[in-house]
């Protein structure tokens, strides 16, 4: 068995934890996730084993017109997850800047960077993919 990695929100009010990770891991370029993220993409990642140690009063879903659903701390804020259109709860990827400590993941592609903000050049030499993968 892995050690559990812990995670928090901004206020620290929502803490979890997660046994493993997906090998794949992307930074999105969509104008959702960048809004979402407020930043150039947002990076998450499939995990397993996921425990939502406290504060789940304050997780808050929002689904988008697209039925995808983006997860985030009713509190502070903080974007926390991510489910694609009928994902069950159990199938999120978690935005992997909301770990609290260093993570065995390593970033392996950049996705939907036909939508990527003007100001953004994407850079290194990761796959690259207008679209999903």
């Amino acid at each position: 068995m892995s050690k559990p990695y812990k995670g928090s929100c901004l206020c620290g009010e929502i803490k979890f934890s997660v046994d493993s990770f997906s090998i794949k891991a992307a930074n999105c370029h969509c104008t959702m996730c960048r809004k979402f993220h407020g930043a150039a993409f947002g990076t998450l990642v499939g995990v397993s084993g996921l425990k939502w140690l406290t504060g789940n009063v304050y997780l808050k879903d929002f689904t988008a017109d697209n039925g995808t659903v983006r997860t985030f701390c009713r509190n502070c804020g903080s974007s926390l997850g991510f489910r694609v259109q009928d994902a069950p709860a159990s199938e999120i990827e978690i935005a992997i800047a909301a770990f609290d400590e260093d993570i065995p993941v390593k970033i392996d592609a950049n996705i939907y960077t036909n939508y990527k903000a003007n100001w953004c050049d994407v850079a290194g030499d990761l796959p690259t993919y207008g679209e999903g993968r």
